[in-house]
């Protein structure tokens, strides 16, 4: 438009110059045009793929090897530190222009508007300033929550979403997170763990959904469906993170980063299915185990990652590393000589992305690597294409910069009632003898000791505001404390609280003694403070002496007694078991855990979750509910058969315990038939009866055992539950459908379905029935 209107202004030229000017016009009309056509990848009305492959053809070799790339946060700050969510553009611009860096990830929490600007700058230098304006993604833990976005909604962790059997909670957490951090440029969260929470001792064990393959599918699924779902307050996609891929959890020490020995049908049957549901639920990430399977890395097994991951289990999503892992290839774990040949396993294996995270030393490895023809430009087109692909996906080219929306939505009162609602699900009663719990509202005094009385951040644990959780300070001010929790739901009583109570003599003991003497009943809040990876490692797991001191003179003074455990995994209590009157497992709760927890205390809440876990008696024995008969096998002289096989030798309480403050009955189980054919399909019913006085919700917990089997079966796996609130006296039937080959098969060495005929049986509650599968065909 500009070129016409400005032609009226030249009447004054000559006539024989404004054929030049109409020539000179129509060569940048058409200049211009071309150029639009030419970035290709700029046109959204072309599908994805074809948008890519005209990217990917102009990019040159640094460009790819840049979009591989992520680095930490601190790389780009002013101060060189993790809170510091502060560009300096001067260290972002050398880093995009120069060196092409794909992606950026962490940070901690500060306030969303600091968050705005940070990734706006960041955004803009990326999109405006380089060559091709190709976008960064951002990456970031928000492991429950937007953990590091000041103000947010903190939810339970993982371990206690496990707890409610219920799959709403978990899609909850990924919705809430998505609206919380998704405005912010937040786009890719390195969020669920998927891993296996059998070994208590790993100190992730909070981070996982439980010890069960089909729990940890059903929340995984979940969680994935809710983070990556359409959002009001931002017009592209978000994309959620499966990790850690793949038997990171079960380490034979128990320690964080050290080696597991797995059999593959170990892997197929129990560590793959939550991934494998993740990845049907449309997952776009993986990140991996940074430890080794079978004596090999994780980062450099390409028999896991593209033989199992790629060809297997059919993703086509980005495969990104964990925390400085390709250098731990040959400074850890020793399996190459340096850092070339360390790049050289990982791109071998699989993978798609770096996270250096504090080096360009992956970039020059790499190019290097293709300079000297030890590694193709095809492969890296590979790993690029995906990585381009995740990005054009998520419509990051068409809006690179955070919306900005609806920032009044972080930690508003719906989402923490949300996260409130999760919190008092999670709660596991545990012990209630003489029926303590509920306490009555008329208690005149309450006395509230243990490391968790008067602290916050213990109850959210580890990823919470930073790495570590952050200093008590951090916490926000509308977050209450136990002590300050049943203050509120205990108007009309007197609370106090105290964190130590001293040795025999000493003056707190006294004061103690005293608060104790006038009290109506002593809460004990006990467990951990806040750890992860591997500053969480520890080497006994029982519960430290002092809390266990301070259990057993809470005992001596007679009075009713609760014991509060907040804890990120089961800390052995057998020395104390029977000096409380009850017992609530309240695992890292969140922000809204003290509420949670006074609600049951107080009754206003009947608990309703049960264990996702086995608890164990001993420090150093333990097995999961899942075992093979023959894991329970031990020697015992006092017994005229001498040799035993008993699961609860080890466990005090199983996977799926949970006491309430009513009763359930379970009875009339039918099934349909005693036998059935691979083709048909067996329904059973269950009557399930509130037999109290109060209302109250029952998880459903449907078990199948395969009583004979080629490859060992366990005593009992959990196929299916649900959540069922009853009246007093009230009665449901629930009916499962039973199919062959979802329920009664499993995977061989190879993980190809097995299926054999012979004798199943089905339990639920106290009832349990057999049928026979038969008829198979050849």
């Amino acid at each position: 438009m500009h070129m016409y209107t400005a032609i009226p202004v030249c009447h004054h030229l000559k006539i024989y110059k404004f054929p030049a000017i109409l020539f000179f016009s129509l060569i940048l009309i058409l200049s211009l045009n071309s150029m639009v056509h030419a970035q290709h990848y700029l046109n959204s009305t072309l599908t994805i793929d074809e948008r890519v492959d005209d990217l990917l053809s102009k990019m040159t070799l640094e460009e790819k090897v840049g979009q591989m790339t992520q680095l930490n946060i601190t790389m780009i700050n002013n101060e060189g530190v993790q809170r510091d969510v502060s560009l300096d553009s001067e260290k972002a611009r050398n880093l995009l222009k120069n060196h092409h860096i794909g992606s950026f990830l962490n940070g901690e929490a500060v306030p969303p508007e600091q968050w705005l600007d940070y990734i706006n700058e960041l955004q803009r230098i990326a999109v405006e300033e380089t060559r091709l304006g190709i976008p960064i993604i951002y990456g970031i833990d928000h492991m429950h929550g937007a953990s590091y976005v000041d103000g947010s909604t903190i939810f339970p962790h993982n371990i206690n979403i496990g707890a409610t059997f219920n799959t709403e909670h978990a899609a909850q957490n990924g919705q809430i997170t998505a609206k919380e951090s998704g405005p912010l440029g937040h786009v890719w969260n390195f969020a669920p763990v998927l891993d296996l929470g059998q070994n208590p001792y790993w100190p992730r064990f909070y981070e996982t959904y439980g010890e069960d393959p089909h729990l940890l599918s059903e929340m995984g699924r979940s969680y994935v469906e809710g983070f990556q779902a359409d959002h009001d307050s931002f017009p592209y996609k978000l994309a959620a993170t499966g990790k850690h891929f793949l038997g990171y959890s079960v380490p034979r020490s128990g320690w964080d980063r050290t080696p597991v020995d797995l059999s593959m049908q170990t892997i197929h049957e129990f560590h793959r299915p939550s991934f494998q549901a993740a990845i049907d639920a449309g997952m776009k990430t993986m990140m991996l185990n940074s430890g080794e399977v079978n004596g090999i890395p994780v980062h450099a097994s390409k028999e896991l990652l593209t033989d199992l991951l790629r060809d297997e289990m059919g993703f086509e999503g980005v495969i990104v590393t964990d925390w400085a892992d390709i250098g731990k290839l040959y400074n850890f774990h020793k399996t190459a000589r340096d850092y070339d040949e360390a790049t050289l396993q990982a791109i071998d294996a699989g993978i798609d992305m770096s996270m250096t995270p504090n080096s360009l030393n992956f970039n020059k490895s790499l190019l290097k690597l293709v300079n000297d023809g030890l590694v193709t430009e095809e492969r890296l087109n590979e790993s690029v294409r995906r990585i381009l692909k995740l990005k054009f996906e998520l419509g990051l080219f068409e809006h690179p910069y955070p919306s900005g929306e609806s920032l009044d939505e972080i930690g508003s009162d719906s989402h923490r009632g949300e996260a409130l609602k999760a919190a008092q699900e999670s709660m596991v009663l545990l012990r209630n003898d003489d029926n303590v719990l509920p306490l009555s509202k008329s208690v005149e005094k309450l006395l509230v000791v243990g490391p968790t009385a008067e602290n916050k951040r213990n109850l959210a644990g580890g990823w919470t505001l930073a790495w570590q959780g952050g200093s008590e300070e951090r916490y926000p001010e509308s977050m209450k404390t136990i002590a300050d929790a049943l203050r509120d739901e205990f108007p009309d009583s007197e609370v106090i609280s105290m964190e130590t109570i001293g040795e025999e003599g000493s003056q707190t003991r006294t004061e103690f003694n005293e608060a104790a003497n006038t009290a109506d009943a002593i809460i004990i809040a006990a467990g951990e403070e806040p750890y992860t990876e591997f500053v969480g490692n520890i080497t006994d797991l029982n519960l430290p002496e002092d809390q266990l001191e301070m259990i057993k003179a809470v005992h001596a003074t007679k009075k009713p007694s609760v014991l509060v455990l907040v804890a990120g995994r089961p800390r052995v209590i057998n020395e104390i078991v029977h000096d409380t009157n009850s017992i609530i497992w309240a695992g890292l709760p969140g922000f809204e855990g003290a509420r949670a927890i006074a609600h049951v205390i107080s009754g206003q809440v009947n608990p309703s979750g049960k264990l996702p876990f086995s608890y164990p008696q001993f420090a150093g024995h333990f097995i999961p509910y899942n075992h093979k008969p023959s894991a329970a096998y031990y020697f015992d002289e006092t017994i005229a058969n001498d040799i035993v096989v008993d699961s609860e030798a080890s466990t005090f309480w199983e996977f799926g315990f949970g006491l309430s403050y009513t009763k359930y009955a379970y009875d009339n189980l039918e099934l349909s038939d005693s036998e059935l054919s691979e083709n048909e399909q067996l329904t059973a019913k269950i009557t399930v009866t509130n037999d109290g006085d109060r209302v109250g919700t029952e998880t459903i917990l449907w078990y199948l055992t395969d009583e004979v089997g080629r490859i060992s079966r366990p005593i009992k796996e959990l196929i299916h539950f649900e959540r069922v609130t009853l009246e007093p006296g009230e009665s449901k039937e629930l009916t499962l459908t039973i199919d062959p080959t979802e329920h009664l098969s499993y995977p061989d060495f190879d993980g190809k379905p097995i299926l054999e005929e012979g004798s199943f049986t089905i339990r639920v509650g106290s009832e349990k029935a057999g049928f026979q599968l038969q008829n198979l065909r050849d």
